[in-house]
C-alpha cells in the first residue's frame, strides 16, 4: 500500500528518472518529506507518521529511520523498491540509447 503510493509518485518523475536529472532515492527523500511535513489524511500518512522519522538539517542532509520495527521493514521496504526502480530505468535507459546509436549508424 505505502510502495505503491511511492510507485505512483515515482512514475509522476518518471521524465526526470529517464534524463537522470533524479534519482529514486532523492524522490524517496522528497515524498517523505512531503509526506510528513502535511497533516495526515489517509492511512498512508498515518502509518508514515507513526513508523517513519524523517530529520533534515540547515544544510539538507537528512535522516530517515523507522520508529519501531515494523517501521524500520518500511524504511527497508522503501529504499529497496528505490533501487531496484532506479536499476530498471537504468536498463531502460541503456535500451533506448542503444537504439539511438543502431538508428544513427544507419
Amino acid at each position: 500500500m505505502i510502495i505503491s503510493e511511492f510507485a505512483k509518485y515515482l512514475q509522476q518523475h518518471n521524465d526526470e528518472l529517464l534524463t537522470r536529472k533524479t534519482t529514486p532515492l532523492k524522490l524517496l527523500h522528497e515524498w517523505l518529506r512531503a509526506v510528513i511535513n502535511k497533516n495526515p489524511k489517509n492511512n498512508i500518512d498515518k502509518i508514515v507518521h507513526k513508523e517513519i522519522l524523517y530529520c533534515e538539517n540547515e544544510n539538507g542532509d537528512y535522516l530517515i529511520v523507522g520508529k519501531s520495527d515494523s517501521g524500520r521493514v518500511l524504511v527497508d521496504a522503501l529504499i529497496k523498491f528505490a533501487k531496484s526502480y532506479e536499476n530498471y530505468n537504468h536498463a531502460k535507459w541503456i535500451h533506448l540509447t542503444e537504439q539511438a546509436l543502431h538508428r544513427a549508424d544507419k
